[in-house]
């Protein structure tokens, strides 16, 4: 076991995917020179060459475009999009092209194509650099949606997306990449499942990507309540693994769910829409969630800390949840 941080797992999955097939390169803004802009992709221009580390230039929909045409060609691009608000101006490609190619062929074309991007607030880069934005692509048929909230997972879940004859799309909070954890070599996540990361009897908290750590943090202040929570990191956000969702909810009969997104129209919504449908009859509580505040995210600290989730709120909606 070697200690990482989450960056340092991602440039390593990286670079073990390239070493181990050569249609592997990276692509994007500033990935290569420069190192990315969370320095993520540091190193490896001199390691790998300008042919396999390809700076691009600023404009998202084109090079994304390339990279879902050498996909179909038959190369494994790694697409690298700065950050997920930029993705808007890819989301024709992601959506009308990516997305619906091997359908519309009969499945004569596949579009093995891995695009990730930083999301997420908390870092006072204001309302347009703050998105949380992966719940929108939850909702397209046609695609993975993967979001690594371990250091484990950034660096096992690269190798099976690149295995993936679809296209994936890798969430990666930003305010990950400084986490720490122990990661085996040659590791290769499950990129069909959910874990769970705490197990409980009261209460499921259901959360995944940059909201996973403050659940865990806030699971273990609700054991000082003698509320023992069930922490489930979805990781993959589309398709969504609800079997485990309401195997732990018919378990524990209460559910709360922690979700980055704006509060409308968001995973947590959906996954709210899901209990209701299959497993109503297993509660004995309203559901609840926690959600960023329906503002554009604020630049100012502490209007942005209010604005997002935390554990103080994720507590008391626990404990409201439980009749505390």
């Amino acid at each position: 076991m070697t200690e990482l941080t989450y960056r340092e797992a991602v440039r390593g999955a990286i670079r073990n995917a390239m070493q181990a097939d050569e249609r592997v390169f990276l692509m994007g803004e500033d990935v290569g020179r420069y190192g990315g802009c969370y320095a993520v992709s540091k190193g490896l221009l001199e390691e790998f060459g300008p042919d396999r580390i390809r700076d691009t230039p600023l404009s998202e929909s084109a090079f994304t475009g390339a990279g879902i045409g050498a996909a179909m060609g038959g190369m494994l691009p790694i697409v690298e999009v700065m950050t997920c608000n930029f993705s808007l101006l890819s989301l024709d490609q992601i959506m009308n092209n990516a997305a619906t190619i091997r359908h519309m062929s009969g499945g004569q074309f596949h579009v093995p194509v891995v695009i990730r991007m930083a999301t997420g607030g908390g870092r006072q880069l204001a309302a347009q650099h703050s998105h949380s934005l992966e719940g929108w692509y939850a909702h397209i048929p046609g695609i993975r949606v993967l979001a690594p909230a371990t250091v484990e997972d950034a660096a096992g879940m690269l190798g099976p997306a690149l295995e993936d004859p679809d296209p994936v799309l890798i969430f990666e909070n930003a305010l990950l990449y400084n986490d720490t954890g122990e990661v085996g070599e040659a590791v290769s996540v499950d990129i069909d499942h959910a874990a769970i990361r705490r197990e409980g009897s009261d209460l499921s908290l259901v959360t995944y990507g940059g909201s996973l750590g403050k659940s865990l943090a806030a699971a273990e202040e609700l054991a000082g309540h003698g509320i023992s929570t069930e922490v489930i990191d979805l990781r993959v956000l589309r398709p969504l693994d609800e079997d485990t969702v309401l195997a732990s909810v018919a378990k524990t009969r209460r559910c709360l769910i922690v979700d980055e997104g704006w509060r409308s129209g968001s995973i947590s919504a959906e996954i709210m829409a899901r209990l209701v449908e299959q497993g109503f009859w297993n509660l004995d509580a309203p559901l609840a969630r926690v959600c960023s505040e329906e503002v554009p995210i604020p630049y100012a600290k502490h209007l942005e800390d209010a604005a997002l989730p935390s554990v103080e709120k994720i507590v008391a909606a626990g404990r409201a949840v439980m009749g505390h």
